[in-house]
């Protein structure tokens, strides 16, 4: 089996797709580590699995589960999974995937119950665990609004823990767009706002209220929230209580109380 090395054309290509720029240009990103590999052969999206020469003994389980899929494992020397890694301790195991791209037409198409929206999310840690609290709490998609992460960033796949590869992400640059699509659909829109006119608390023991539907959670950006123009467009604005001195939330947490209440009346229901 031919082993490739630093300096290999193929993976000075791989190493490339650490930049959004060479992403687009080929249309495909590259994942680090056993679980997010694992999810990438287990969701069809692996094109190509690259493993070190030395290491694949410790990998040959998930050698075997790629092979059996048709997916082409790559040996590669020790340096060369060095150039590939963007962790400081490398784990030594790659996928190159097709880029995750859904529509949002087709997500509509599909009647969703929860849709998990973040509106020009920048840190792309925050990206990938609202994709990871959305796995978790059963929503049928992520949507990312405006001049959002890319969700293909390597910080936002590790982040994702692998659930980037479990329901549908979907990229839309027009904010208000996106969201009157999202209404016209029939989907409740839900903004979080410290000052809400709604407490989550009392919603949530609604039982015939607000969280039985169809409802799509607005998540604003780290450093400066919902800008007061896209909460204006939500059907209502909830406040989650903070009953501490703590000053707010972060959008992480935020977004875990919110999908959870939502998936909490929804499933009882």
């Amino acid at each position: 089996m031919e082993v490739l090395s630093e300096r290999s054309s193929r993976v000075v290509s791989y190493a490339k797709l650490h930049r959004a720029a060479a992403r687009r240009e080929q249309g495909r990103f590259l994942v680090e580590g056993v679980n997010a590999v694992q999810a990438a052969l287990r969701s069809g999206h692996a094109q190509i699995m690259l493993v070190p020469d030395d290491d694949q003994d410790r990998h040959a389980s998930l050698i075997a589960e790629a092979r059996d899929a048709g997916v082409d494992v790559v040996a590669i020397r020790p340096q060369a999974a060095v150039k590939l890694a963007e962790t400081s301790t490398p784990t030594g195991i790659f996928a190159v995937c097709g880029l995750l791209d859904d529509s949002l037409d087709r997500v509509l198409a599909a009647a969703p119950r929860l849709l998990a929206v973040g509106v020009e999310p920048r840190e792309p840690g925050n990206a990938g665990t609202l994709i990871r609290c959305a796995d978790a709490m059963g929503a049928d998609a992520v949507v990312l609004l405006g001049d959002a992460v890319d969700p293909h960033n390597g910080k936002c796949v590790r982040s994702s823990a692998g659930s980037i590869f479990h329901l549908p992400i979907v990229r839309e640059r027009s904010v208000s767009d996106a969201l009157s699509a999202i209404a016209a659909a029939g989907v409740c829109v839900l903004a979080t706002a410290a000052d809400g006119e709604l407490i989550l608390d009392d919603i949530s023991d609604d039982a015939d209220g607000l969280l039985t539907r169809p409802t799509a959670w607005l998540f604003g950006n780290e450093a400066h929230g919902l800008p007061v123009d896209v909460q204006a467009m939500a059907d209502h604005r909830v406040a989650v209580p903070i009953r501490g001195r703590a000053e707010s939330l972060n959008v992480a947490a935020t977004a875990a109380i919110c999908l959870y209440a939502s998936a909490r009346r929804q499933t009882r229901d």
